[in-house]
């Protein structure tokens, strides 16, 4: 089973982002004389909403499927019986994943950049579709992606064997 190398680092990002906040906003509260029980757990709760905003669901995925895994809820998609690919533009990019059964993943680009078996795990998947023929639509956004991984690839090792410039 292949998961995101990066999720744990971005988890402690977001809850050192919500500590930060949840500081600041004591200690300016401090400042000004105003901090009481009630104020620091409206504070608190701030805090913690903003580690929920910027919690990144969790993607895992092993042989014919993808899951995502958020606070609320898991979605899985197989990836042996994909029927449709988009990616969707706009300032957070995803690509959009729905499978035959109805099921339906989005994942962010970099999750699979980042994640080499992760995206080994949707390739393959992809190819049994397309070799089944149930995915109808978006190989060109799959073989376009597929193409930036496999330069980001290329230069991670040229930059471990000293060969760029």
């Amino acid at each position: 089973m292949a998961h995101d190398t990066r999720w744990a680092g971005d988890r402690r990002h977001a809850l050192a982002c919500a500590a930060l906040l949840f500081g600041l906003l004591l200690v300016v509260d401090s400042g000004n004389g105003t901090l009481s029980g009630t104020r620091a757990f409206l504070w608190a709760g701030l805090a913690a909403l903003l580690f929920l905003v910027l919690l990144p669901p969790r993607v895992t995925a092993g042989q014919g499927w993808l899951e995502t895994r958020g606070l609320l809820r898991a979605r899985r998609v197989r990836t042996d019986r994909l029927v449709y690919v988009a990616w969707s533009d706009g300032v957070a990019q995803r690509l959009v994943l729905k499978d035959a059964d109805g099921g339906a993943v989005a994942v962010e680009p970099r999750v699979l950049l980042s994640s080499p078996r992760l995206w080994y795990e949707l390739s393959e998947g992809v190819r049994r579709s397309e070799a089944a023929g149930s995915l109808r639509r978006g190989c060109p956004e799959l073989h376009r992606l597929a193409g930036r991984i496999d330069a980001e690839t290329a230069k991670a090792v040229f930059r471990a064997s000293g060969l760029d410039d």
